[in-house]
């Protein structure tokens, strides 16, 4: 097993690309931790990875709050003892133009995106520091390095997790501690199975591949990225997207 005996903790681990990896990382051998919002969610990933034979803890957190996140990180390292991998996953859309996208989905969507992921990745960095050791993924999105009309605010947040991934990489490179990014072109999930026929259509066409991507694509990258076939890849952004954005 490749992650044999690590500790993970995935953020928005309860659904969608953030339960995929964390089943395909217990399924080479990590315990792990994970939170979300959605407190149903987290009782049934709780299972579906107790099923892989790995040990969960499980929580409900608003990344958005530095001290809840702070207290989350206390409570693996106090079950654990250690933290070797983080996931940052969560994350949220407010779609709208720009001229008329109110404040509140403006900041509500960087603060979760953006803040949550510096939230949580400050809250790990000193014990991952002082272990000398560890591998950070942030999930960005190729809307980060390309733009699209009518999500000027998630553009913003992940292109802000992008430049954050980069300098956060330089900042930890010296203790031994990894920081990637991975940006998801369009994958199939709950969130995007809502999406009308014709614009699922027109996305189609923009996809060198001619499929969409499963949650499993991105989580066989993130295995990659925190397993130690990665060691001496940081500050990177690996796209998943099926060839959309060269």
């Amino acid at each position: 097993m490749l992650l044999k005996d690590k500790v993970s903790i995935i953020t928005g681990g309860a659904r969608g690309i953030g339960e995929a990896i964390a089943l395909r990382l217990a399924e080479e051998g990590s315990d792990i931790a994970i939170c979300d919002v959605d407190t149903d969610a987290l009782s049934l990933a709780q299972k579906a990875i107790e099923a892989k034979g790995r040990s969960v803890l499980t929580e409900k957190v608003d990344v958005t709050n530095a001290e809840d996140v702070q207290k989350f990180v206390q409570k693996v390292l106090d079950k654990f003892s250690k933290i070797d991998i983080l996931i940052n996953n969560a994350g949220i859309t407010r779609d709208g133009l720009l001229v008329r996208m109110n404040v509140a989905d403006w900041d509500a969507v960087l603060d979760v995106n953006l803040k949550g992921t510096f939230n949580c990745t400050k809250a790990v960095a000193r014990p991952m520091m002082k272990q000398r050791g560890g591998k950070i993924v942030n999930i960005a999105s190729i809307i980060g390095l390309v733009g699209n009309a009518g999500q000027a605010n998630y553009a913003a947040s992940k292109g802000g997790v992008i430049a954050f991934t980069k300098s956060a990489a330089k900042e930890l490179a010296a203790r031994n501690v990894n920081v990637n990014a991975i940006a998801p072109g369009f994958i199939k999930t709950q969130m995007t199975d809502k999406l009308p026929e014709d614009v699922k259509s027109a996305i189609m066409k923009q996809i060198p591949l001619g499929k969409w991507g499963s949650a499993d694509d991105v989580a066989n990258v993130a295995l990659f990225l925190v397993s130690d076939a990665s060691t001496y890849i940081t500050g990177q952004v690996v796209q998943v997207d099926g060839g959309m954005v060269t």
